[in-house]
């Protein structure tokens, strides 16, 4: 009986020792403070603790990919901003190319364009002035701003200083770009190269509606319909990863 009950007192004492220790941890290392008002928030203690574990313990334990996307999937939900405050805190201190960059990227992630426009400016100097990768992601931030015009012409700036630099990603931000324009023809003619070949089916998607709304319907359910046959005999993961693309394909098929 007194084995009993002192195991029922262990138990009932069990989410505090947790939360005591998840508290003591994420001060020894420094981790966001944020987790200490979450632990100490009154009924979720527990939930809290295990929460703790799963996201900043068990990745540093385990370091598989599996485990550090799942624990990268739990800390954005809890503190979505993390990895932009790390990263401007890189930059600022840094103040290197690497690290601008990955602060920009953040930026555009966060929908914050024109500060992503600004670092990618910083960045582009010297012997990086005519960076591919630094120029694709200036072109992606000025299109997300609204400057679809900036965009393509940085985008062929990127070309014109990188003959031998290939990225479907960069084909379909210019096509994207040119339809934003206004100029429809042109981007029917770059989408009507990507249909084929992006990796994905949102190429071949955004082709289809743009024939569409050019009234050519006819023309745009047959790309529609060969899209969604290539995917019936797609592998289970590439549906599931183009899901909303191939529903559009749906609806443009009729």
């Amino acid at each position: 009986m007194r084995y009993d009950y002192r195991m029922g007192i262990f138990y009932l004492l069990l989410p505090y020792i947790l939360q005591g220790t998840a508290i003591v941890h994420c001060i020894k290392t420094g981790r966001n403070w944020l987790w200490i008002w979450v632990l100490i928030w009154p009924g979720i203690g527990l939930i809290a603790a295990l929460a703790y574990v799963a996201i900043e313990i068990l990745p540093d334990l385990f370091r598989s990919s599996t485990a550090q996307r799942t624990a990268r999937g739990f800390k954005r939900a809890v503190d979505p901003f993390a990895d932009l405050r790390r990263f401007e805190n890189e930059a600022r201190v840094a103040g290197n190319v690497a690290a601008r960059q990955r602060f920009a990227e953040e930026l555009v992630r966060h929908g914050r364009y024109e500060e992503a426009i600004e670092q990618y400016r910083q960045a582009l100097t010297g012997l990086y002035v005519h960076d591919p990768n630094l120029m694709l992601g200036l072109a992606r931030a000025q299109f997300g701003s609204g400057a679809a015009a900036a965009a393509r012409g940085n985008l062929e700036e990127l070309q014109r200083h990188n003959p031998d630099f290939r990225s479907p990603e960069a084909q379909l931000l210019y096509a994207r770009a040119l339809e934003s324009e206004g100029s429809s023809a042109k981007a029917l003619d770059q989408y009507r190269l990507l249909a084929n070949s992006y990796p994905g089916a949102e190429a071949a998607v955004r082709y289809a509606q743009l024939l569409d709304t050019q009234g050519q319907r006819d023309e745009a359910r047959r790309v529609a319909r060969e899209l969604l046959e290539q995917a019936r005999i797609a592998p289970g993961h590439y549906r599931r990863a183009q899901r909303a693309w191939l529903d559009a394909a749906a609806r443009l098929a009729g």
